[in-house]
């Protein structure tokens, strides 16, 4: 019912005592879901449920409403004030209006969405309206936002664009889930700043409208990262203009990342490139064998660039700077691990090159693992010129290493198993900043090779927290503000294990527990079991 009051006609003292009692029986047997009838000055009518007639000369009772539930979204809201009243809900003729012209793209997103019509910037205040506007409010987290729902009206107000966005996604959610936005006031905003899902190109290509629906799937669900591993031994998949004898047949087009940057920053979303090295260079390597890394026998070594040769690092740095000026978005992966050099029990021993290089370097005791962290900051500084926030995988870390990584370098910590893979607290101690990527709980490997199952989201929602970054223990709270966040991975090991649309499936759910579990690191409200039914509505 859209009406608050209902006024009866004047009865007779008889008429109105039967009315009187029925109402009551029928207020009851209906329950709490229809509320309860008031006087019609708003007093509470639990004892008595028409004003006394004497006074008013006829009876004027009003409909109330019970407080409202909190809105059911993925991820939850952290906080929300509940309010009597009948929700909003969407109507033909309904608008979207802003305060601002930098939340047009949130505007027309939402309305469309919704089955409403875009207005633009009105001052002018209607029934209906859903109203996007910027709160102006310094210092406050830009992914912050509070949305009103009362008087059949919507205002969602953010700090910045981002947190208006995630307002919409949150009505968005509430409508699709329920019909009604609940009356109330939402407060809502992450826990941590980097909610990622990384995707591996370079082993299994994926078609570009695949991207484009994750990117959709990933804003409506508030992460703001998506990665793309797009070179490695398996193919190169974006096209290059640089070296394009290294581009795999199977690629992307320079055009097609374009579309899928777009999307994604309509959705608020950082693409973040990765092109790793020195090793998982082997389609690289393919087309350049004479940079391949070869032992004291002359044996290649599968993937890995041989960083003695200054002709392999002016190649990286040919690809960096090439995909730095396609990829403008603020941070970027390095990569950095698994290089095979330094999986032999000696690795000065199997590759001599290396060690004189590393010698005439850094001196006479410079080992390999100096030299390769040498590599990793010559290309930090490659792409530290382009201004980029930058990470490498937890192993490419060296413990052996006396040359010290670059200190603006962010750890992707993925695993403990690789060889000088070090304690998270190793790293948070010396105070570098940190990213889950937990290869226990956030690694989807197709065709679970070595020890790897596909991760669920059961068990991703009931015991890993951005602070479980290394099998299932737990760093200490005062570590929390260092660890970024996090990111659900897919790697394509063994990339016809599935099809794009069983990965696509297979990742449903561990998307939305890993993103609940960003958003909010608490205990969840619901149980897993409402949690699904919930993913399950929403759908």
């Amino acid at each position: 019912m859209s009406q608050h009051r209902r006024r009866l006609p004047a009865r007779d003292a008889k008429r109105r005592q039967v009315v009187t009692a029925g109402a009551f029986v029928g207020t009851v047997a209906l329950g709490v879901g229809l509320g309860f009838w008031v006087s019609a000055d708003g007093s509470d009518g639990k004892s008595s449920v028409f004003a006394d007639s004497t006074a008013t000369g006829s009876p004027s009772p009003t409909r109330s409403y019970p407080l409202s539930h909190a809105p059911r979204t993925i991820p939850a809201v952290r906080a929300h004030t509940p309010a009597r009243g009948p929700g909003w809900r969407p109507a033909h003729g309904e608008r979207v209006v802003v305060s601002d012209p930098e939340l047009t793209d949130e505007g027309r997103l939402i309305a469309g969405e919704l089955g409403l019509s875009y207005a633009g910037e009105k001052d002018d205040v209607r029934a209906g309206d859903v109203r996007l506007a910027l709160s102006g409010e310094e210092g406050a987290n830009p992914e912050s936002y509070t949305m009103t729902v009362r008087d059949g009206r919507v205002n969602i107000s953010g700090p910045a664009d981002a947190g208006v966005f995630y307002g919409t996604r949150t009505l968005k959610q509430e409508v699709h889930g329920g019909g009604t936005a609940p009356e109330g006031v939402v407060r809502d905003e992450p826990a941590k700043p980097r909610r990622g899902f990384m995707l591996d190109i370079a082993r299994k290509p994926y078609s570009a409208a695949w991207i484009e629906d994750r990117v959709r799937e990933l804003g409506d669900l508030k992460f703001n990262e998506l990665g793309l591993h797009f070179s490695d031994d398996q193919g190169f998949r974006i096209e290059s203009s640089s070296h394009p004898e290294i581009v795999s047949k199977d690629h992307l087009t320079k055009a097609q990342v374009k579309r899928i940057l777009d999307l994604a920053a309509s959705r608020h979303i950082e693409v973040v490139p990765e092109i790793d090295s020195p090793g998982h260079l082997g389609a690289v390597l393919d087309a350049h064998p004479d940079l391949e890394l070869r032992d004291a026998d002359g044996d290649p070594t599968r993937g890995a660039v041989d960083i003695s040769k200054d002709a392999s690092g002016a190649t990286v740095d040919d690809l960096l700077e090439e995909y730095a000026g396609l990829f403008s978005g603020g941070y970027w992966h390095l990569g950095g691990d698994e290089y095979q050099a330094l999986t032999r029990s000696d690795p000065e021993a199997s590759y001599p090159q290396l060690a004189a290089a590393a010698q005439k370097a850094f001196g006479s005791g410079g080992n390999v693992a100096d030299l390769a962290t040498g590599w990793l900051n010559d290309r930090a500084g490659t792409v530290r010129a382009h201004d980029r926030t930058m990470r490498v995988w937890n192993d490419g870390f060296f413990e052996s290493a006396s040359v010290q990584p670059a200190k603006d370098l962010e750890v992707a910590y993925w695993t403990g198993k690789e060889i000088d893979a070090r304690e998270p607290l190793v790293y948070l101690r010396a105070g570098r900043k940190v990213l889950n990527y937990n290869d226990e709980f956030l690694y989807y490997v197709l065709g679970e090779p070595q020890t790897f199952v596909y991760p669920t989201g059961q068990r991703i929602y009931e015991q890993w927290t951005p602070r479980v970054l290394r099998g299932t223990d737990t760093v200490p709270d005062r570590y929390d503000a260092q660890i970024l966040g996090g990111s659900f991975a897919v790697w394509a090991d063994i990339a016809n294990a599935q099809t794009q649309e069983q990965v696509a499936a297979g990742i449903r759910m561990p998307l939305r527990a890993t993103v609940q579990k960003l958003w909010d690191p608490g205990k969840p409200a619901l149980s897993w079991a409402e949690f699904k039914k919930l993913a399950d509505t929403l759908r």
